[in-house]
């Protein structure tokens, strides 16, 4: 085995970005969180509703 396959392993990153959608209106956003982290779940404005609602995870989109 050579040196440079060792050298050459691509390391994962600490950030993803994830896809979060509004619990009242359906309103999506995207976010960043680290790998490692709980899914996420937060109170933020909701452009559609004109209020705070949560926003809650649904799926990652990419890897930073």
């Amino acid at each position: 085995m050579f040196l440079t396959n060792v050298l050459c392993k691509k390391v994962k990153s600490k950030h993803i970005l994830v896809l979060v959608e509004s619990v009242a209106s359906g309103h999506k956003r995207i976010k960043m969180r680290e790998r490692l982290a709980d899914k996420i779940e937060e109170v933020q404005f909701d452009p559609y509703v004109r209020a705070d609602v949560i926003y809650r995870e649904l799926k990652k989109v990419k890897s930073l």
